[in-house]
């Protein structure tokens, strides 16, 4: 398949997936070195999270990054700091426990930034690690994305709300 078919990218509410590519991973490395140039102040730790950081599965071709920043979050500093890189605060994106950045129109990548080591982090962390230490349940939750992707491919958030009981069911205490 040619590099054209993993550009980044997917307009607001729409659900489209792309194969697995070593690309994301380089797509990744390039943006946290930015991210961490410009969050060097916030002592900022920066993961690359979502699917498209999970070996094998499918992914909307967006990267997702998660961003830990210790102690308070000073959001307008934060903004201020990814302004320069073209992220625009996405105040409408509702995630609970997250202040999310977005960029890029199609969207490209987000960034999720959330309290170093807090809930909100060790939920995303914990659920990319079990997909990648599994790869029977990284397959299935591929599966599922690739069917709610069939069924919901203009409703993101119907396709967002199908994953919540296999994402429960992962990270629920054993």
């Amino acid at each position: 398949m040619s590099d054209e078919a993993y550009e980044l990218g997917l307009p607001q509410g729409q659900v489209r997936l792309c194969e697995p590519t070593h690309r994301w991973a380089a797509l990744f490395a390039e943006e946290a070195g930015r991210l961490h140039a410009a969050l060097h102040p916030f002592s900022a730790a920066v993961e690359h999270c979502g699917s498209t950081s999970i070996p094998g599965v499918p992914a909307k071709p967006i990267l997702d990054i998660l961003v830990g920043i210790p102690g308070r979050i000073d959001v307008a500093s934060i903004r201020n700091a990814l302004v320069p890189l073209g992220y625009e605060h996405a105040t409408w994106a509702g995630v609970p426990g997250h202040e999310v950045f977005g960029k890029g129109d199609p969207r490209t990548h987000l960034v999720h930034v959330v309290p170093l080591h807090g809930a909100a982090w060790d939920r995303m962390i914990g659920f990319r690690d079990a997909l990648r230490s599994d790869a029977a349940l990284a397959a299935e939750y591929g599966e599922l994305k690739r069917q709610l992707a069939a069924r919901y491919p203009n409703n993101r958030s119907a396709y967002t709300d199908g994953k919540a009981a296999l994402v429960a069911r992962v990270l629920a205490p054993t």
